[in-house]
Formats: C-alpha cells, sequence, structure tokens
C-alpha cells in the first residue's frame, strides 16, 4: 500500500474536483472567424457601393452635358436653316428683279433686232453664262449623214412666221440620254445634243441613237477640261480635231457644230476667244451659245418648278430661242421637268421646237467679226 494511503488522506474519486465543461462553454474558434470575414464582407461592400455610386453620378452629369451639347447644336443648325431660308428668299426676289429689268431692255431693243438679251445662268462646272446676240448668220452642213454633219431628218425651218425654239443640251452623253430620248420622241420634237469625247460602248450607242432618231450632233469640245482646250489656239484645234473624227467614227456623222465649254463670253480663257471663234471659222465650223438658260449648270439641284420657269418664261422676248440645258448624270430635275417645258412651249402660238440646221440664224455671246454688232455686253457671260 503506498505512503499516500498509509498516511489517512486518501481523497475519494468522487471527491476530486471537476469542471463542469459544457457544449455552450466551447470557445467557437470557426464561427468568430465567420463572423469576422462577414463583417469585412460588409465594410469591403460598404465601400464598393460608396464608389458605384460615385461613378453612377459622374456618368448621369455627362449624359446630362451631352444631351446639352446636343440641343445646343440643334438650336445653331435651326438658326442656320433659317437663315438660309431666308437668304435663299433674298436671292428669289434678286433674281425676279433682274429678269424684270432683263426683259425690260429685250423690249427696249426689239425682239426682231437681231437678238435680245438673255437669262443669266451657269454652265456645268462653267463659269455665268449671260446673254447672247443672234447674229443672223447660218450654219453651214447641219443636215444629212455621211460627211453631213448633223444627222438624218432636218426639220422643216420653212415655216418662217412661226418662232422657232431650240432645245439645246450639253455635257452628254450620259446616263438620263436614253429617256430624254425617249421623251423627245413622245412628243415629235427634235433637239440639238453637245456632246463631249465620252468613250466606251454605252456612250458610243447612245450617241448614234441620237443621230438615227434625227436629232442634231454637235461638239462641245473632247475633254471639257478648260485648261486644256483653251491653253493655245493649236491645243484648241486639237481637241477639236480629235472630238470631230472620233464622233464621225462612232457615228458616220461629221459635225460643224460647236459650242465653247462656257460659252464664248466664259471668263476661264486667258486668250482671246475671238482667236478661237476665227479658227473655228477657218475651219466651216460655227458656234452656237444660248439666248435663254434652264439654270442648271451648277453643281446643285435645281428644283422641276424652277427649271420649267427659267425655260418658257422669256421665250416671247427673243426673235430665236436657244434654250441651254445639261444632259449629265446628276441633272436629274431637267430630265424630270423636260416633258412639261415642251408642252408649254408647244401651247404657245406660233412657236415651233426646232434642231439647229444650215438655216438656223447663229445665237452669240461675243462680236467677233468685222461689222458685227456686240448685243451681248449686258448680262454676259463675266
Amino acid at each position: 500500500m503506498s505512503e499516500r494511503n498509509m498516511s489517512g488522506k486518501h481523497i475519494s474519486k468522487d471527491k476530486i474536483p471537476v469542471k463542469d465543461i459544457r457544449k455552450n462553454d466551447i470557445p467557437k474558434a470557426g464561427k468568430s472567424r465567420d463572423g469576422r470575414e462577414q463583417k469585412a464582407g460588409q465594410e469591403k461592400w460598404g465601400r464598393s457601393g460608396k464608389g458605384g455610386g460615385a461613378m453612377y453620378g459622374l456618368c448621369t452629369v455627362l449624359w446630362m452635358l451631352l444631351c446639352a451639347a446636343l440641343l445646343v447644336r440643334i438650336w445653331f443648325l435651326n438658326r442656320t436653316t433659317e437663315s438660309l431660308r431666308t437668304r435663299i428668299a433674298d436671292l428669289t426676289q434678286m433674281i425676279a428683279r433682274q429678269q424684270d429689268r432683263l426683259e425690260e431692255l429685250a423690249q427696249m431693243a426689239g425682239p426682231e433686232e437681231n437678238g435680245a438679251l438673255g437669262r443669266q445662268g451657269s454652265g456645268y462646272g462653267e463659269p455665268q453664262e449671260g446673254a447672247a446676240a443672234v447674229n443672223g448668220q447660218g450654219i453651214a452642213g447641219m443636215g444629212g449623214q455621211g460627211d453631213s454633219p448633223g444627222g438624218p431628218g432636218s426639220a422643216p425651218e420653212e415655216i418662217s412666221a412661226a418662232h422657232k425654239v431650240y432645245l439645246t443640251f450639253d455635257d452628254g452623253p450620259s446616263a438620263n440620254t436614253e429617256e430624254i430620248l425617249e421623251i423627245l420622241d413622245r412628243y415629235g420634237v427634235k433637239a440639238t445634243f453637245f456632246v463631249v469625247g465620252r468613250e466606251g460602248s454605252q456612250a458610243e450607242e447612245t450617241m448614234r441613237k441620237i443621230v438615227e432618231a434625227g436629232h442634231t450632233l454637235g461638239m462641245h469640245s473632247y475633254t471639257h477640261d478648260y485648261a486644256e482646250v483653251y491653253e493655245s489656239v493649236e491645243s484648241f484645234a486639237e481637241d477639236l480635231q480629235r472630238e470631230q473624227a472620233y464622233l464621225y467614227e462612232v457615228t458616220g456623222v461629221k459635225s460643224n457644230l460647236y459650242r465653247f465649254p462656257g460659252g464664248s463670253s466664259n471668263a476661264v480663257s486667258q486668250i482671246d476667244m475671238r482667236e478661237f471663234a476665227e479658227y473655228l471659222d477657218s475651219q466651216g465650223i460655227r458656234f452656237f451659245d444660248w439666248n435663254i438658260s434652264s439654270g442648271d449648270g451648277g453643281s446643285f439641284v435645281v428644283p422641276v418648278e424652277m427649271l420649267i420657269e427659267n425655260c418658257t418664261a422669256t421665250i416671247g422676248n427673243h426673235g430665236t430661242s436657244v434654250v441651254l440645258m445639261h444632259d449629265a448624270a446628276g441633272k436629274t430635275t431637267t430630265r424630270e421637268a423636260l416633258p412639261e417645258i415642251i408642252e408649254k412651249i408647244q401651247a404657245m402660238e406660233d412657236t415651233v421646237l426646232l434642231p439647229i440646221t444650215d438655216e438656223t440664224p447663229t445665237v452669240q455671246h461675243i462680236q467677233w467679226q468685222s461689222g458685227q454688232e456686240d448685243e451681248s455686253a449686258a448680262g454676259g457671260g463675266g
């Protein structure tokens, strides 16, 4: 027996102090850690929420600024539109006043006294084109086929009592030419086409159709390049011969009718246009300007109603009326206006629509022959 037991100080098992450890007293380490993480997560998301709110507010401000800028832009555009409308109205009134003045001058000059003042306008990419003088000179060789320029089927010009109107189209052939030909055929009208050296099978076929339909084929230079055509008399002659040979090769017609790019009153040529006129005369070629312009020569699209007015309003002021229009791809309103232009002219008393032929009196803007009266000063090509 041990000494402890022997000493009488034996401690009963039941009396050994035992700490009462309950389930709830066990430290909840895992739970505390989760709580800390949850709290940290809440703090993190709290900070993130504040940052997102700031970003949302910034986006809202930027969006409002953009809307404000757009509103300001729209306001300025509206102001510009109103300003342009006012300007157009002013220009329309100015044109009307100028037209009234031109008509007064034409009446003072007398419509039968070798010409009258014409409406100002612009050619295709051309300088200002203005009034013309009717010189009473015929142009040679415009009827018939083969070596006779112009094409078959010249209209009867023995109707001397009738007022003669000549519709002319510059710059073709184009995508509009065939429809123009269809419109002319529908109304039984022959016109004059001043074409350029447009190459390609489609253009060549269209030029043949012009001749086959009985319209007059004229030259408008091969290149229509002002700098090249008007560089010198030699360069002009080279371009002319190239154009004439090309048209003859394609159509069998040797044209001797010419219209200067920009008209004889153009302000582009640095050489006196009389030199070019004299060269044409030496080659047996006559040139034609115009005394009525449709106004379709600029780069903008002219409304149909304005084209009709421009082409018909002053016909009665001229002894012979040569109307300038353009046959170019962008001139769709000219094509659209053509039927009504024809109808209005055909409805005029003692008025006939004809193609240019040998007997047609020339309409020219410049004085280039001795003894020729210059009546083109007012409203000239500048």
